[in-house]
């Protein structure tokens, strides 16, 4: 028989909830026969934080936290968890937390029974047991509910049992792989406070994979954004969503206005010229000849739209093509006088809908365009 309280902390069987552990992933390497799922990627993950992983289907995201889980195994790499190498490592010895999108619940167990399964399989003695699932339901605000079956409870429910089941034996990282893709919308939201309200309180270290930009800029600390199995960028939500560092970051983090420029004259500031003869000054551009060629970018929220302004060195004239109403949001498509065309969000306030065909005038600030970094000229050698 296990000794009472076996795989539980000093912590635990004090009450506290334990700190999470750091990850390092280094080198890591996974491909299947002629698909490279996951190319070289090397992260450090700090104790207590909330990352979440970012991209489109077949980014590699989903197959990275299997290798963490441990359920395949990478070609190259190493993975360490808490100071110990666990590359190799069956997945029952790891001891990480995981919650997924379907629930998966035991349909014939009660709620108490599934989030007591955990423990169940590492040997915890039954009073024990009864005093960790208290507490788990306490912490998932479930008090009350343990002695029903899941076909009782709503998804948002069922959702809060599987991560207090994740949580009840205190791992030392917790994986959600898209725990909230089968929710509505309000409800998903509701729950991404929850969650984060839980991880803060329990000071657990978590990787999220999920697609929803929102939802991993709302939770995040910081936010691994993939694409074809490579890492694009990692950093804090603001940043990542100010100053992307590709366009695929750009475009898949919100929206953006993508204007292909020639450097017309160079200098500090260096004017940078469409072919439909819009004009902008951007500073930084060190070393840019004339006929280097750039993508700048412009986030539709940051272009200003009027339709009582005089055009001037600051305001652009323009038509607009399209508009909708989005509720929070009205959005249009403007086209400039040079034939460029640009994305415009506005948020509403009452005003009318500018209508298709009225003239225009755009405006944004000197911050509000960059150039995309991928495709600068690198400042020549000192």
């Amino acid at each position: 028989m296990t000794e009472p309280g076996a795989g539980m902390s000093g912590a635990a069987r004090e009450g506290a909830w334990p700190h999470g552990s750091p990850i390092e992933l280094r080198g890591i390497v996974k491909h299947y026969d002629r698909l490279l799922a996951v190319d070289n990627l090397t992260l450090d993950i700090a104790a207590g934080e909330f990352v979440s992983f970012l991209g489109p289907s077949g980014s590699g995201k989903t197959t990275t936290l299997l290798l963490i889980a441990g359920f395949i195994t990478p070609n190259q790499g190493t993975i360490m968890l808490g100071g110990e190498d666990i590359t190799r490592l069956p997945p029952y010895r790891r001891n990480i937390g995981m919650v997924y999108q379907n629930y998966a619940l035991f349909p014939h167990m009660t709620v108490a029974k599934n989030i007591a399964f955990p423990l169940r399989m590492r040997g915890v003695e039954r009073p024990e047991i009864a005093r960790l699932v208290t507490r788990a339901l306490a912490l998932v605000r479930l008090d009350g509910l343990q002695d029903r079956l899941p076909n009782q409870l709503s998804g948002g429910q069922q959702q809060r049992v599987a991560l207090a089941r994740a949580l009840v034996f205190e791992p030392p990282l917790l994986l959600m792989d898209e725990p909230l893709g089968a929710l509505d919308k309000k409800l998903r939201e509701e729950l991404q406070i929850e969650i984060k309200r839980i991880q803060r309180a329990i000071r657990s270290t978590v990787i999220y994979v999920t697609h929803d930009q929102e939802e991993a800029m709302s939770m995040s600390d910081r936010i691994v954004v993939m694409h074809g199995g490579r890492v694009e960028q990692v950093g804090p939500p603001n940043e990542l969503y100010e100053r992307p560092r590709t366009r695929f970051v750009a475009d898949f983090l919100g929206s953006s206005n993508f204007l292909a420029m020639t450097v017309a004259t160079a200098g500090e500031p260096a004017l940078l010229r469409t072919t439909g003869g819009l004009e902008i000054a951007m500073p930084g551009l060190v070393g840019a000849a004339v006929g280097d060629q750039f993508t700048v970018a412009i986030r539709p929220e940051r272009v200003r739209i009027d339709t009582s302004v005089t055009t001037n060195a600051c305001w652009r004239a323009a038509r607009v093509t399209d508009c909708s109403y989005h509720g929070d949001t009205q959005r249009f498509q403007v086209e400039l006088e040079g034939r460029d065309t640009l994305t415009v969000f506005r948020p509403n306030a009452g005003q009318p809908l500018i209508p298709r065909g009225a003239p225009a005038a755009v405006s944004w600030g000197p911050d509000d365009a960059w150039v995309i970094p991928e495709q600068a000229k690198p400042p020549p050698a000192s």
